[in-house]
C-alpha cells in the first residue's frame, strides 16, 4: 500500500467514524434519549441544531490553524472532542448535559469533519489532492450505512447511554490513533507578497461568493432530504416499509456517483461534476411532483448521487479555483453559511411539508436551479479572468 493510499484508508475510516458517530447519531438516538430523560424530541433536535452552529463559528479558525500547521494534530484532537462530547452525552440525566455534549461535539464538528479533512489533503498534495479527496469521501460515504445498524443494536441491546460510550471509546482507539499516527506532516506553500495577496482579494471575492451559495443552498437540501426523506416518500404514496426501503437507496447511490467521479468525470473540471450534480435533485423531484409513487425510487438514486458528487466538489471546486495556499481558511470560511443552512433545513423543511406535501420539492429545486445559475456565473468569471 503506497503512503498516498494508506493516508487515504486512515483519513475515510476515521471520517466515516467521525460523521457515524455525530452527524447521524440524532436519526437512531434522539427518540429514546428525548423518552428517557423527559424532553421533547425537538429539543434534542435543537441541541444537535447548536453544534451545527458551533461548527459553523469555529471553521474558519481551524481551517487557519491547518494552513499554518498542517491537519494532523487537529484530527487527533477532534477524536478526543468527540469522545469528550459523547461521554457528556451518556452522562446526560436532563437537558443540561445533553446541551453541553452537543455543544462540545459541535467544537470536534469544526475541527474533525471533511473541511479539515480535505484541508489537511490539500496541504499534504497541493492540486494534486483531487483523488485523495474522492478516496475519503468514498469510504465515509457508508458512514450511515455501517453506523445505524451499530448504533441501532447497541441502543437495543445495551442502551443509548452505553452507546455513546462505546463511540467515545472509539473515538480513543481508533480514531486517535489512525489521525495522530497515520496521517503525515504537511502545510501549505509559503504565503504570497503583499501585493499578490491583495490582487488575490480583489480577485476572489466574486467567486467566494457564489460558492458560498452553492454550497449553503446545496448543503440545505442535502440536511433536509436526511431528516425528512422517508416522510417524504410516505406523503408521495408508498407505505411505511417501502418508504425506508427506498431511502435507504441514498447511500449506494452517492457511492455509485462518486465511483463514477473518481473513474470518469475526474478527467473534467470540477465545475462540470458540479452541474451534473446540482441538477440531478431538481429532475427527480420534478418526476415525484408529477407521477408520485411510480417515480420515488428514481428520485432517491437521482438525490442520492447528485449528493454524493456534490460533497465531493464542495473539497475540489475551491482547490481547482484557488489552488491550495490558503486553501483551510477559504474551506472554513466557505462552509460558515452551509453549516447555518444544515442547522435550518430540518425545521424549516418540516413545516413546507405540512402545509405543501410533496409540492415542498419545488423550493428544494427552485435552490437546485439557483445553484446552477451561480455557477455558471462562475464559469463565465473563470474564463474573463483566465483571458
Amino acid at each position: 500500500m503506497s503512503s498516498r493510499t494508506g493516508v487515504v484508508v486512515a483519513l475515510g475510516v476515521s471520517q466515516t467514524l467521525a460523521w457515524g458517530s455525530t452527524y447521524y447519531l440524532p436519526a437512531i438516538l434522539a427518540v429514546p434519549m428525548a423518552r428517557d430523560l423527559g424532553l421533547a424530541t425537538g429539543t434534542v433536535f435543537a441541541a444537535f441544531s447548536s453544534a451545527l452552529v458551533v461548527s459553523a463559528v469555529l471553521g474558519p479558525s481551524v481551517g487557519r490553524r491547518i494552513d499554518r500547521f498542517g491537519g494532523r494534530d487537529v484530527l487527533a484532537a477532534s477524536s478526543l472532542v468527540f469522545a469528550l462530547g459523547l461521554v457528556l452525552l451518556g452522562l446526560a440525566d436532563g437537558a443540561k448535559l445533553l446541551w453541553a455534549g452537543w455543544l462540545v461535539i459541535g467544537v470536534g464538528m469544526g475541527m474533525g469533519l471533511y473541511e479539515s479533512a480535505f484541508s489537511t489533503l490539500a496541504g499534504l498534495y497541493g492540486r494534486e489532492a483531487r483523488g485523495p479527496i474522492t478516496g475519503i469521501t468514498l469510504l465515509a460515504g457508508f458512514a450511515s450505512t455501517v453506523c445505524w445498524p451499530i448504533t441501532g443494536w447497541l441502543n437495543a441491546e445495551f442502551g443509548w447511554q452505553n452507546a455513546c460510550f462505546t463511540w467515545a471509546a472509539v473515538h480513543l482507539l481508533l480514531g486517535l490513533p489512525l489521525n495522530r499516527l497515520l496521517i503525515p506532516f504537511g502545510i501549505q506553500p509559503p504565503a504570497p507578497h503583499a501585493e499578490t495577496a491583495v490582487a488575490e482579494a480583489n480577485s476572489t471575492w466574486l467567486p467566494m461568493a457564489l460558492l458560498a451559495f452553492v454550497f449553503a443552498v446545496t448543503w440545505f437540501v442535502s440536511t433536509a432530504m436526511a431528516a425528512h426523506l422517508p416522510w417524504l416518500l410516505q406523503i408521495a404514496g408508498l407505505s411505511p416499509a417501502a418508504a425506508i426501503a427506498a431511502a435507504a437507496l441514498v447511500g449506494p447511490a452517492q457511492v455509485a456517483a462518486r465511483l463514477l467521479e473518481f473513474s470518469l468525470l475526474q478527467r473534467f473540471h470540477p465545475l462540470l461534476s458540479a452541474k451534473l450534480a446540482v441538477v440531478a435533485h431538481p429532475i427527480g423531484a420534478l418526476g415525484v411532483m408529477t407521477l408520485g409513487a411510480p417515480l420515488a425510487t428514481l428520485f432517491v438514486l437521482l438525490h442520492g448521487a447528485g449528493n454524493g458528487i456534490l460533497t465531493i466538489a464542495k473539497g475540489t471546486l475551491p482547490l481547482a479555483i484557488f489552488g491550495p495556499h490558503g486553501y483551510g481558511l477559504r474551506q472554513g470560511v466557505l462552509m460558515v453559511p452551509a453549516r447555518f443552512g444544515q442547522a435550518l433545513a430540518p425545521l424549516a423543511f418540516a413545516l413546507l411539508i405540512e402545509r405543501f406535501g410533496t409540492q415542498a420539492l419545488l423550493f428544494s429545486s427552485a435552490l437546485g436551479l439557483a445553484a446552477l445559475v451561480a455557477l455558471l456565473v462562475l464559469q463565465t468569471h473563470a474564463l474573463k479572468e483566465a483571458t
